[in-house]
C-alpha cells in the first residue's frame, strides 16, 4: 500500500503492525473495519450483531445490484458497517464501525438500520456505545429512504442519552454529508483521528456556491478542533486507552466518595498555616496574582488529579483556550474539572487572551457541566481570571448572554459544585464558574466586583487610587470569609513558592475528598436546594 501523503510503499503486513499509520510521515491511512475492531477491543471479545438486516429486493434495481456486488467483492463485506458488542480492558461496550471501502461508507437503509438496532440494544442493555464514523454521506441510489436514516439514528441516540448512557463518536477519514449531520456529531465526546476530512457539504460544492478558494486546512480535523466542533484529535495508537478512560469516567456515579486506597494517603510534609494569616496588603495580593510565574489552575490540576483529559469546543463557534475543561479521576473517582488558563510566558498569555474568557469558553464550560449532570459527576472549578473578555467580537457573539446562561443553568444542576479561587477572580467572568455549593480561596487570592483600577475610576474618577480601592473593596479571602461570601480559606503561603504549592495541592486534594464525602450523604435535590439557599441569603 502506498501512503498518499509521502508516497512510501508499505507491505500490508508491516502496515497492519503499525495500525495503518505511515512510519515515514505519520499519515493515518484508511483502515478496514475488521482490522480497526481488532486493534481496539480485547482479543476474541467481539460479537457481531444484526448481520441479518438486509435491504428488501423491491428497493434494488439492476444497476444498484451491480454496484452492491462490486462493493462486496472490493471490501469483503456485505455492507458499509459492522455492529456488535466487545470488551476493552474488560469493560463491555457496544461498538459500531463504518468502512469506506464499501461504496465510500455511504449510509442507506441497511447502514442506518444496523446502527439504530445497535444503539437500541445498547440502550436496553445499559451499555456505552462507541461509533467509528466514516462516510461519503447519504447513498444516492436509495433516495429519500437514505435521508430518513439521519433522523432514525439521531432519534435512537436521543433514547440512549435519555437513560444517561454514554456515547462517543470517533470521526475517521472521511466523515461527511448526512452522517456528519446526524449521528457523527451527537456523541457526548467527539474525537477525531489525524488526517480526517470532516464536513457537511463537499469542498467542490462549497467552492462552486461561494465562488472563492478555500483554505488548505478547510474541513480538516484540526480545522474542526479550532472551530469548537470536536473534543480532540486522538492518535490511533492511543485510541484503545482513551476508550477505556471514557468508559470509566462516564458511568453513572452512584456516590461521590469512591476513592481508591484513601487510607494510604500521606500528608507528612503538608505546609499548613491554619492558625496564621497572610500579612501582605490587598494591593500586594492583586499584583502577585497578576504575575505569570505563580502557581496556576492547571498546575493544581496536574498535582491533584490522577489523570486529566481535556475536552475542547463549544459545538457552536470555536474553542476558547482561556478555559480548559474535561474529565478527571480523583483517587479513582470520576469528576468534571473546569479551569481558567492564562499561561506561563508572553506567547501563552497572548494566546489565552490574558486569561479572559470569551463566550465560547463559557459555553464550552456549560456543555461540560451539562454532561456532568447527565452522569452525576461532581464539578470542580479552579479560577484565576481578571474577568470576561470585553472586546468587540465577544459582544458580537453574546458575552453577556453566555455568562447569564451559565448562572441560570448552574443554579439548576443537581451534582455537587466546588469552586476554588487560586488567584484573581474578577466580576461576572469569575462568577460564571463559581455558582457552587462551596467556594474556597487561597489565602492570597482576590475576588472582586471589578479591578481596583476600574473601581477607582468609577467611584473617584481617578485610576491612580487603585491601591486605596483594593483595601476598601474587601476583596481578600479574610474579608470575604468574615462576610460569609466564601466558605473556606486554604492557607498555603506564597503562591510563587513551587514546593509549598505542591504541598498545598496535597492538602487541597484531601479537602476535596472530604467535601465529596459530605456531598455523598445528600440526595441530588438537596444539593441543588442548598446551592440556591447559599446565594439566596445575599
Amino acid at each position: 500500500m502506498v501512503c498518499r501523503r509521502c508516497g512510501a510503499d508499505w507491505e500490508r503486513e508491516n502496515l497492519i503492525k503499525n495500525k495503518y499509520v505511515c512510519r515515514e510521515c505519520g499519515m493515518h491511512m484508511r483502515i478496514p473495519a475488521k482490522d480497526r475492531i481488532s486493534f481496539v477491543v480485547d482479543k476474541n471479545s467481539f460479537q457481531e450483531m444484526f448481520v441479518d438486516v438486509k435491504l428488501p429486493n423491491k428497493f434494488i434495481d439492476s444497476e444498484y445490484q451491480e454496484k452492491l456486488v462490486k462493493a462486496e467483492n472490493v471490501s469483503g463485506m456485505d455492507e458499509a458497517v459492522i455492529t456488535g458488542t466487545a470488551k476493552v480492558f474488560g469493560e463491555k461496550i457496544a461498538i459500531v464501525v463504518c468502512d469506506s471501502s464499501f461504496m465510500m461508507g455511504s449510509m442507506g437503509y441497511v447502514v442506518g438500520e444496523r446502527i439504530t438496532c445497535m444503539i437500541d440494544y445498547a440502550t436496553q442493555s445499559n451499555l456505552p456505545i462507541f461509533i467509528f464514523c466514516c462516510s461519503g454521506g447519504a447513498r444516492m441510489q436509495e433516495g429519500l429512504r437514505s435521508l430518513m436514516q439521519m433522523e432514525k439514528t439521531a432519534s435512537a441516540l436521543a433514547r440512549h442519552s435519555d437513560k444517561s448512557l454514554f456515547c462517543s463518536t470517533i470521526l475517521t477519514d472521511p466523515t461527511t454529508g448526512g452522517v456528519t449531520a446526524s449521528f457523527a456529531m451527537l456523541g457526548d465526546v467527539i474525537m477525531a483521528e489525524r488526517d480526517t476530512t470532516i464536513g457537511f457539504a463537499g469542498k467542490r460544492v462549497i467552492k462552486q456556491t461561494i465562488g472563492r478558494e478555500l483554505p488548505a486546512s478547510f474541513q480538516s480535523a484540526e480545522f474542526q478542533l479550532e472551530h469548537g466542533m470536536i473534543d480532540g484529535i486522538v492518535e490511533r495508537k492511543r485510541m484503545r486507552k482513551m476508550i477505556q478512560f471514557l468508559t470509566i469516567t462516564n458511568r453513572q456515579c452512584q456516590r461521590y466518595d469512591g476513592f481508591v486506597d484513601r487510607n494510604k494517603l500521606r500528608f507528612n510534609r503538608l505546609y499548613n498555616l491554619r492558625e496564621k494569616k497572610s500579612n501582605i496588603s490587598a494591593w500586594q495580593k492583586v499584583k502577585m496574582n497578576r504575575k505569570y510565574d505563580i502557581y496556576q489552575p492547571l498546575d493544581f490540576i496536574r498535582d491533584i488529579f490522577d489523570v486529566f483529559v481535556e475536552l475542547k469546543g463549544d459545538r457552536l463557534y470555536g474553542d476558547d483556550s482561556s478555559i480548559a475543561g474535561g474529565l478527571a479521576l480523583l483517587s479513582g473517582q470520576p469528576v468534571t474539572v473546569i479551569a481558567t488558563r492564562r499561561g506561563k510566558n508572553a506567547q501563552e498569555i497572548i494566546a489565552n487572551n490574558y486569561g479572559m474568557p470569551s463566550p465560547e469558553g463559557y459555553r464550552k464550560a456549560l456543555r461540560l457541566m451539562r454532561q456532568a449532570e447527565k452522569y452525576n459527576r461532581p464539578i470542580i472549578t479552579f479560577i484565576n481570571t481578571p474577568g470576561a473578555y470585553p472586546g468587540e467580537e465577544a459582544e458580537e457573539r453574546g458575552q453577556g448572554e453566555a455568562i447569564a446562561r451559565n448562572l441560570f443553568e448552574m443554579s439548576k444542576l443537581t451534582v455537587p459544585i466546588l469552586a476554588i479561587i487560586v488567584g484573581e477572580a474578577g466580576s461576572g467572568g469569575a462568577l460564571a464558574l463559581a455558582v457552587a455549593n462551596e467556594v474556597w480561596m487561597l489565602e492570597n487570592a482576590t475576588y472582586s466586583i471589578l479591578s481596583p483600577e476600574g473601581y477607582a475610576s468609577i467611584v473617584w474618577k481617578d485610576a491612580s487610587r487603585a491601591e486605596e480601592a483594593a483595601e476598601k473593596m474587601n476583596i481578600t479571602a479574610e474579608s470575604l470569609k468574615k462576610n460569609e461570601v466564601i466558605d473556606k480559606i486554604i492557607r498555603c503561603g506564597d503562591n510563587e513558592d513551587t514546593d509549598r504549592m505542591k504541598e498545598c495541592s496535597a492538602h487541597i486534594k484531601k479537602e476535596i475528598e472530604e467535601f465529596l464525602t459530605r456531598m455523598s450523604k445528600l440526595d441530588r435535590d438537596t444539593i441543588k436546594i442548598l446551592r440556591e439557599e447559599r446565594f439566596r441569603k445575599y
